[in-house]
């Protein structure tokens, strides 16, 4: 019994496991989205899962909740801490701070997004 119960939890570890590299390159393809549509590029080292818990999907069946923190900058000496949050492999969630991009046009120019 006591085999059978040790092997259970080692294939849910396994599980857990390779699900969590699975989840984290999700993050990472959202991420790298995210920060295109802003203009911004993610820094692929940063993506780091920092929550994970149960949460409820619209249908109210149980799957993990993740928070996953990440970097991203607009000219390479900056850093902006940014956040995504997945249920299952659904993003629901996300957050990019404002920021300030020098224009094209005039490089003395700033917008803020």
């Amino acid at each position: 019994m006591f085999e059978l119960l040790l092997l259970a939890l080692l294939l849910t570890a396994a599980w857990f496991w390779l699900d969590s590299i699975a989840k984290r390159e999700i993050a990472i393809n959202y991420g790298r989205e995210l920060a295109q549509r802003c203009n911004l590029q993610l820094l692929d080292e940063t993506v780091a899962c920092n929550i994970i818990r149960l949460g409820r999907d619209n249908r109210g069946h149980a799957q993990l909740l993740r928070i996953y923190e990440f970097d991203v900058s607009a000219n390479g000496a900056d850093r902006m801490q940014c956040n995504l949050q997945l249920l299952g492999k659904q993003l629901q969630t996300w957050h990019i701070p404002p920021y300030a991009q020098a224009d094209s046009a005039a490089s003395n120019v700033y917008k803020i997004h």
